[in-house]
């Protein structure tokens, strides 16, 4: 059975599977596919300068800091710098430096060794292992360092001494014009807030007619004004002039005068 891309499915099985989409593989991109430039990312190990990289180069494949291949870390590391370039990286000035001391260190390795002794019979790879070795002793050192609690390193815990100190309040001294004189402030506060109600005093007129009945008698008049307590005010004439003239209407009382101007004397109606 043909696929999409013209193989069959018994020789997909012998092709690299590049993908599988809805369970069908594909065994090379389309034609009309469009992949950006920018769309893979490669995240390399982040190295602080040339020597940190060297290093990781020389301990990635165990080698003997003190017997450095030059030739096969000088490969790697250009092909180090390749592969930045070709992610469009920035190279810092050191890493091409190194670059140029790899070279030369491999240059002077491959030039005959003088008959004589000299000083240029040295080991050109003496000054980059030493470099490199005290490279390594203070990463080690800021590693160790970074492995040590933070606390006392960089955060430190405050603290203080509690002291017990006994609070000791006196009372203020008051003598005792001072208490008069707020008491007399106390009650003038009281005086504004206090007040009197007045109440009426509830007369009822059917009460004050049955006490005129009592006080006539059929056989004797009695002066109309005994009826009345001026000690009861206006309100009790009021209500006894109502009771007295309720009555006369309901023929119970009778007003007797002799002339005008006269004095009235009222006796119970028989």
């Amino acid at each position: 059975m043909p696929s999409a891309f013209g193989h069959s499915v018994d020789n997909v099985a012998e092709l690299e599977v590049l993908a599988k989409v809805q369970g069908e593989p594909f065994v090379q991109l389309p034609q009309d596919l469009y992949i950006p430039p920018d769309a893979l990312e490669v995240f390399l190990e982040a190295f602080e300068g040339p020597l940190d990289l060297l290093l990781y180069l020389i301990k990635r494949q165990n080698i003997d800091i003190l017997n450095i291949p030059i030739a096969d870390v000088t490969r790697q590391y250009m092909e180090y710098l390749g592969l930045m370039q070709e992610l469009r990286l920035e190279l810092a000035a050191e890493y091409l430096v190194m670059a140029a001391t790899l070279a030369e260190i491999k240059s002077r390795l491959l030039l005959p060794k003088p008959t004589v002794d000299s000083e240029d019979d040295a080991d050109p790879r003496a000054e980059l292992v030493r470099r490199l070795q005290e490279y390594e002793r203070y990463k080690q050192a800021a590693e160790s360092l970074d492995n040590l609690p933070r606390l006392d390193r960089d955060l430190f815990q405050a603290s203080a001494p509690l002291l017990q100190r006994e609070v000791i309040r006196k009372p203020p001294p008051v003598d005792l014009q001072d208490l008069l004189f707020a008491l007399r402030e106390v009650m003038e506060r009281a005086a504004l807030y206090s007040h009197h109600r007045i109440t009426r005093e509830a007369l009822s007129v059917r009460e004050r007619m049955s006490r005129i009945l009592e006080m006539v008698d059929v056989t004797e008049f009695i002066p109309f004004t005994v009826l009345f307590d001026i000690k009861e005010g206006r309100a009790g004439v009021v209500v006894t002039l109502l009771a007295i003239l309720e009555l006369i209407r309901e023929a119970l009382l009778e007003l007797v005068q002799a002339e005008p101007f006269a004095l009235i004397y009222v006796r119970l109606r028989s």
